[in-house]
């Protein structure tokens, strides 16, 4: 079972099944029908994939203190065959995809075409994935601006490519603009705020590197008690003004409202050291928490 474990979250697969769980709730939230099957196999595994490559390009000695370095160093060759074949299965399913729309790709609307070029541009960026002899710039390393850029590349695949595959697959648009831009901040917010708590796990090495993140920039105990539990605190206000002003009911406020709670507390816990399966497990865990959360309170709405 613990092998299992550390390879569902060590080799990222939960980071996948996260995406797809993200766009479903937007999905339901936004009333919008389904991509099609292969869309959604493509988002769970193009993040595993992207993860996986990342650290598994900055995994090349076993850290004594990281067990993920461990697993990696030690798994390399499993890692490279099934990054081998989820490559290729990937490949296939872009191929697949773009057999099946040409005509509608090649109908897409220019800010359509802005989007996916901003998304991508970030994903490349985020890791520094693009080779340094091109641009040595890298998100990440901007310090205090890598958890609002990790959470602005979430919301991206929650709230945006969605609607770029619908509008590529069935022709279809979106046009409350309003309930839209508050599900974008709202991911964007909460999966920055959950970046912000992971980076708590980091604290020693970005420290070392000068990467002036929350957690080096202000301390522990300032990030938890007065950017954390305060950034979540206005995500709930704004919460009830939105759900006053939309006239959710009372079930479905109170499902949303769950995550922001149960969040705060996780933060607040923070100030006790945890090992990297916890932030793995349970601080990512939250954003599968608050999408099915999202999920069942869409089952409370009637019109």
């Amino acid at each position: 079972m613990d092998k299992i474990i550390r390879f569902i979250f060590f080799g990222n697969y939960f980071v996948g099944f996260l995406a797809v769980a993200l766009t479903v709730e937007a999905t339901l939230q936004l009333r919008l029908p389904f991509n099609s099957l292969n869309y959604y196999l493509l988002l769970f595994l193009a993040p595993t994939i992207y993860y996986t490559y990342a650290y598994n390009k900055v995994s090349n000695q076993p850290l004594a203190t990281n067990p993920r370095a461990q697993w990696y160093f030690k798994h390399k060759k499993l890692i490279n065959w099934s990054q081998s074949i989820l490559f290729t299965v990937c490949t296939s399913l872009i191929v697949n995809l773009l057999y099946d729309n040409f005509n509608n790709l090649l109908k897409l609307p220019i800010s359509y075409w802005a989007a996916i070029v901003v998304v991508v541009v970030a994903a490349l960026l985020y890791y520094g994935l693009l080779p340094k002899s091109f641009l040595k710039f890298n998100l990440r390393s901007t310090g205090w601006l890598k958890a609002f850029v990790i959470g602005f590349v979430w919301a991206c695949c929650a709230n945006v490519l969605p609607l770029i595959m619908l509008k590529i697959e069935t022709g279809i648009g979106y046009h409350d603009s309003v309930l839209w831009t508050w599900q974008f901040i709202k991911n964007w917010m909460f999966c920055t705020v959950n970046a912000i708590i992971f980076d708590i796990k980091d604290y020693p090495t970005d420290a070392n590197k000068h990467l002036r993140t929350f957690v080096v920039r202000y301390g522990l105990r300032k990030t938890i008690f007065q950017i954390l539990i305060p950034l979540l605190i206005v995500g709930l206000f704004s919460l009830g003004i939105f759900a006053n002003y939309k006239g959710f009911g009372l079930p479905q406020v109170l499902c949303n409202v769950l995550p922001f709670v149960v969040t705060i507390y996780v933060a607040y816990s923070m100030h006790r050291r945890k090992n990297i399966l916890y932030y793995l497990m349970v601080i990512d865990g939250l954003i599968l928490f608050k999408a099915i959360c999202g999920i069942i309170g869409m089952q409370f709405v009637t019109n």
